[in-house]
């Protein structure tokens, strides 16, 4: 009996050091093996590792992490106020440092990196007018405050992978006179094009009617010609056939007057029967 409790004492104490000298690192994980606070040991490859029973290991989260913060207002060059809202990744590269730095609390190195990264900001920022920032390449911007904050957090044992600036706003009482300018300035270049537009067509209308003008004109005067030249020869042809016959140029005249005169039954002529209008009707021969 006593010999079984010996066995079973022994098994206890086995399994005892083997949880106290025994550790392991997960895939997500760095760690850091302490002996009385002070750092012995650290960067584990992933797996299972021994250690002294009176050593801690303290372990760290080795995944990309996030600080999101509150939209925080900065400044403009134009000492003009805007609304950022903003989130920065990053995880921890030098386990080391973070440990000493921080005490390896991820709450205190988001509170220095949120420090770090306003300071940034706020230096960008007034380097930019409200324009600028609204309007120009959002990456630029992101590129810029990346590099600038990189070297500040590297004493803190980690490496910033991206910051992003999610949106960009005016306050309220900023913005409706901005929106008031820039309606203004759109109305203006509104005129602008307006009163160009206004003026080429006066331009062109003008050109038209000028154009129009001068095409009547010269069929007018072609008209005229071509009406003299017809007349000329209508009077040289009826010349020519009186030339010929005179007797029966004078009666087919007459009879083409009849035919108008006479052309329905409401004609009404009031001359005198003897007139020489009805020679051919008193001398048929």
């Amino acid at each position: 009996m006593n010999k079984n409790n010996l066995i079973a004492g022994l098994g206890l104490v086995g399994i005892f050091l083997l949880f106290t000298m025994t550790f392991t690192v997960s895939e997500t994980e760095k760690a850091v093996l302490l002996e009385f606070k002070k750092i012995v040991g650290n960067d584990y490859a992933p797996g299972l590792h021994f250690k002294l029973p009176y050593r801690q290991v303290k372990k760290f989260d080795d995944r990309i992490l996030a600080l999101e913060s509150k939209p925080e207002r900065f400044l403009t060059s134009e000492k003009k106020n805007v609304i950022v809202d903003w989130f920065v990744k990053w995880r921890i590269n030098d386990v080391t440092k973070f440990y000493t730095s921080v005490a390896g609390d991820k709450s205190q190195a988001n509170i220095r990196l949120d420090q770090i990264t306003k300071d940034a900001m706020r230096n960008e920022f007034s380097k930019r007018t409200i324009r600028e920032l609204v309007s120009s390449d959002r990456g630029r911007i992101q590129d810029s405050l990346t590099k600038m904050v990189a070297p500040a957090v590297a004493g803190l044992g980690v490496e910033v992978t991206d910051i992003r600036v999610m949106r960009v706003d005016l306050p309220e009482e900023v913005s409706s006179s901005v929106y008031r300018r820039m309606e203004a300035e759109r109305a203006r270049v509104a005129r602008e094009f307006r009163s160009r537009g206004a003026e080429a067509a006066e331009k062109i209308r003008a050109e038209a009617d000028r154009q129009r003008d001068v095409l009547v004109a010269e069929a007018q005067r072609d008209a005229e010609i071509r009406r003299g030249q017809g007349d000329a020869a209508a009077s040289d042809i009826y010349a020519q056939a009186y030339g010929r016959n005179k007797e029966f140029f004078q009666f087919n005249r007459s009879l083409i007057a009849y035919r108008q005169a006479f052309k329905d039954d409401r004609s009404l002529m009031v001359v005198s029967p003897d007139s020489e209008f009805f020679q051919y009707f008193k001398k048929p021969k």
